[in-house]
């Protein structure tokens, strides 16, 4: 989804963001470092499959992802994370690896991690290695309407 389709799906819902262009970055601490903000704003969409299914576990951008807990949150017998063949074609338009949180829009589940809820704003990235979505964390429940659970180490 580039960047236009975020933002007209955000539009379309009055939703307030403010778009950030930074310096090309692949890490959220990379991005951090080059947008100016906080490690702990970054919110990283990690795919993962648990059952054989793809999902997004959606995370601060400093903690990782615990699969284990993860599993266990989904109600899943196995949680593994997603190799970029396993959703290569899932999201056209984006660049591998900076997928924007979404999984709305991409008939995904989405959890979120409970650290993440605790952020008044987030950001991430909007669909370029190269730019992010600023918002209040509240409309990006709101819109997403993910499973919220404890699933990092951080």
């Amino acid at each position: 989804m580039p960047i236009s389709k975020l933002t007209k799906f955000l539009d379309d819902d009055g939703i307030k963001y403010v778009s950030i262009r930074h310096s090309i970055a692949y890490t959220a601490q990379q991005i951090a470092e080059s947008a100016h903000i906080s490690g702990n704003e970054i919110a990283k969409t990690v795919i993962v499959k648990l059952d054989n299914a793809l999902a997004m576990a959606v995370l601060r951008g400093t903690d990782k992802v615990d699969m284990d807990l993860l599993r266990s949150a989904a109600g899943a017998s196995k949680a593994e994370l997603a190799s970029e063949s396993q959703f290569q074609g899932v999201f056209p338009g984006v660049d591998v690896g900076a997928m924007p949180p979404f999984g709305n829009l991409y008939g995904m589940v989405v959890y979120v991690d409970e650290g993440l809820t605790r952020d008044r704003r987030i950001a991430f990235n909007a669909g370029t290695h190269s730019e992010l979505i600023q918002l209040d964390y509240a409309d990006f429940e709101r819109l997403v309407q993910p499973t919220i659970a404890n699933f990092t180490q951080g």
